[in-house]
């Protein structure tokens, strides 16, 4: 591991990728609460926890929040892969710091266009722009494995 953290690449693509990971978590806390504020349940058990089974129920805001949320997980996760395979491959750390840093803003930007329901094509964009990086990380790994495959 101590190798790995002495990889400038490596230890960017971290700090980037826990930040990304932070941000699944807050988007989550995030649909929890607006569940609760608007008093809608996915479970009966909950609503029943809450005030009762009429607040088993969905909510349109909620709804938002947990798209918000599933498409984080959909889109950080291969994120996640791509940037620790592309960071042994040995690219340039400004070049890396620019791909990791365009996808946290591009994603950041994204979530707000979720919560907020920012005019489109906000999200469309934001999310477009967040996928540059990731087919320029994975284009460059299929290069850099190209010669043992």
């Amino acid at each position: 591991m101590a190798v790995l953290i002495r990889n400038e690449v490596f230890s960017c693509f971290v700090f980037y990728g826990v930040i990304l990971v932070m941000k699944i978590y807050i988007i989550a806390i995030i649909t929890g609460q607006v569940r609760l504020r608007k008093k809608a349940f996915a479970n009966p058990e909950d609503a029943l926890r809450h005030g009762g089974v009429q607040y088993h129920r969905e909510d349109p805001y909620v709804e938002r929040c947990r798209r918000a949320h599933i498409n984080d997980i959909e889109n950080i996760l291969p994120f996640l892969f791509l940037g620790a395979i592309y960071s042994m491959t040995g690219p340039s750390l400004t070049v890396a710091r620019l791909h990791f840093l365009v996808f946290l803003m591009a994603r950041v930007l994204h979530s707000i266009a979720y919560l907020f329901a920012l005019r489109a094509p906000t999200r469309s964009l934001a999310y477009t722009v967040a996928q540059i990086p990731c087919l320029s990380m994975a284009l460059q790994i299929l290069i850099a494995v190209a010669a043992y495959a």
